[in-house]
């Protein structure tokens, strides 16, 4: 990559992340830039190590986890293609009743294919909730209303696939 590339995408990824900040997002959220074979689909069945619990993207499977809430763990690959239409995952192991209440909300007031949010168990978080969206994930170590809601509001509907927001 020459200088002037290099210049140029340092100056957008700081402007990125700079007007980000200034919206409310959570200065905790990692950006995460795809690589260059992230929109390939795998071959059916196929499974895929991202190196994380969390991946926020990648090649992906053909099918895509649909918008709700879940008690079984679902599978990453078809988790990234939810990311690539635009959809937010929040993962959770053991939270409270109250929490679990106000993730079971979330997935049911955002259902949609292009903006929707998939609540799904990740063992080992303990009070822990992960959310991540295309590029972007956000690791807290409780439920923060604040910051859930800015997440959520930030990048749902803002996948590469078919951004409706």
């Amino acid at each position: 990559m020459n200088t002037t590339v290099r210049i140029l995408a340092a100056l957008i990824l700081a402007l990125t992340v700079g007007a980000a900040h200034a919206q409310g997002i959570p200065p905790e959220v990692e950006i995460i830039p795809a690589g260059p074979d992230a929109h390939q689909h795998l071959a059916e069945g196929q499974t895929r190590d991202y190196g994380t619990p969390f991946p926020t993207s990648g090649p992906h499977s053909p099918h895509w986890t649909k918008a709700g809430f879940y008690t079984q763990v679902q599978p990453p690959v078809e988790l990234v293609h939810a990311l690539e239409h635009g959809n937010v995952v929040i993962y959770y192991d053991t939270p409270s009743h109250t929490v679990t209440t106000r993730l079971q909300h979330w997935a049911q007031t955002y259902p949609g294919q292009w903006d929707g949010v998939i609540v799904t168990p990740s063992p080992g978080l303990g009070a822990g909730i992960v959310l991540t969206a295309w590029e972007r994930r956000l690791i807290l170590p409780s439920y923060d209303k604040a910051k859930v809601s800015a997440f959520i509001d930030a990048f749902r509907g803002r996948g590469p696939e078919h951004p409706v927001r």
